[in-house]
């Protein structure tokens, strides 16, 4: 199941550098986790100082 990014994200940046597949993206507010890219690896979660990546 892929990972999302909810509201709580305040577009540090963190998980973006982090992810190994290269599935998170600026958004306009905040980073977006493209699904279909998503392997469910937890890599932004882990780093995410607000807990904002969950599963989807």
């Amino acid at each position: 199941m892929a990972y999302k990014i909810t509201d709580d994200c305040t577009a540090c940046g963190l998980c973006l550098e982090e992810c190994p597949v290269g599935a998170i993206s600026e958004g306009e507010e905040k980073y977006f986790i493209n699904p279909d890219d998503c392997t469910d690896c937890g890599a932004c979660a882990e780093i995410c100082p607000v807990d904002a990546p969950v599963p989807a």
